[in-house]
């Protein structure tokens, strides 16, 4: 007993205190059984978490249902839901806008977090330090964010506005980020890419700190110059990590709301409603539950397809 480890203790009174008829009836489970006792609450959970809502939301597509009017009679619609969000423009609008959206925000923040990946690797003086400071945007909450930002843009005090005049010697009032049809988008997509280009820096950190210094090593013996080995040895290398904080990036992005709700709301008029604003107003200001049911399958059927598309090509470049 005296040689025996703390561990060896813990389980040897865990058996004494189990009772004899349970430990009989565990002693006859094989080892696959023991596993399924233990996964199947936690495949319960998930089912009534995410399935049974994603089952009901199909079904719901195809009705007419109102969540107002829970007393009125309920109609199947048949595909009527999804013909109509097909063939309406300002559902196109909005995805269109979402795309320019994503687009856009994905090619800052990835060219944005890889140079400051690239920089950090260097791994200067006080490059920890630089690399918490270069975090905190990711740490605030998009509330917070958004409400800042939102200071920062007005034309009268905000900082903002006095920067851009400062380097252009244009009058500080004389325009409007989040007031003007063509600046509005781009309002967020900065706010969105100040926020969350420390997270695509992060993945690409990661990469370029796994690959092995004996390869860069090898290069300088055969004179390759630094620009060869940053195209022959750095981008091969750290694709597949740059390519996953692409995934990510573009999937969170899609769905975004917030950040845009606290900005413009979606305006000026209809400019950056996109598609997350236009389900929540099809949900809750018009209360065409059956509709915007139909909308958010479109949605989700449209990110799930391109997201295996894209993880499939990702497969390829890892095993190249």
């Amino acid at each position: 007993m005296t040689g025996q480890t703390t561990p060896d203790k813990l389980a040897e009174r865990a058996a004494q205190a189990t009772p004899q008829a349970l430990a009989k009836r565990v002693r006859g489970l094989s080892d696959r059984a023991i596993a399924w006792i233990f996964i199947t609450p936690t495949m319960l959970l998930l089912l009534a978490i995410n399935i049974f809502p994603l089952i009901w939301t199909i079904q719901l597509s195809f009705t007419n249902f109102r969540a107002n009017r829970t007393n009125a009679a309920v109609k199947n619609v048949g595909i009527d839901n999804y013909t109509s969000i097909l063939s309406d423009p300002d559902i196109w609008a909005a995805m269109q806008s979402t795309a320019h959206f994503v687009f856009w925000t994905i090619v800052l923040q990835t060219l944005i977090g890889f140079t400051l990946a690239w920089l950090l690797d260097r791994k200067f003086r006080g490059h920890g330090f630089w690399t918490t400071i270069i975090l905190i945007p990711m740490m605030l909450s998009p509330a917070v964010v958004g409400n800042f930002w939102r200071f920062l843009y007005q034309p009268q005090i905000g900082l903002f506005n006095y920067i851009i005049a400062f380097f252009t010697g244009v009058e500080p009032s004389s325009f409007e980020m989040i007031g003007s049809v063509q600046l509005a988008p781009w309002s967020i997509i900065i706010v969105d890419t100040w926020m969350w280009t420390p997270y695509v820096m992060l993945i690409c950190l990661a990469g370029l700190r796994s690959i092995p210094d004996y390869i860069y090593e090898a290069a300088e013996v055969d004179r390759a110059s630094h620009w060869r080995q940053f195209w022959s040895i750095t981008i091969p290398m750290a694709l597949p990590f740059i390519m996953l904080a692409v995934l990510f990036r573009g999937i969170e992005n899609f769905k975004m709301f917030d950040m845009v709700n606290l900005l413009t709301s979606g305006g000026p008029g209809s400019t950056t409603e996109v598609a997350s604003i236009t389900l929540k107003r099809e949900a809750f200001e018009k209360w065409r539950t059956g509709f915007s049911s139909a909308f958010a399958i479109i949605l989700f059927v449209t990110v799930f397809g391109l997201a295996n598309i894209y993880v499939k090509a990702l497969n390829q470049v890892k095993s190249r």
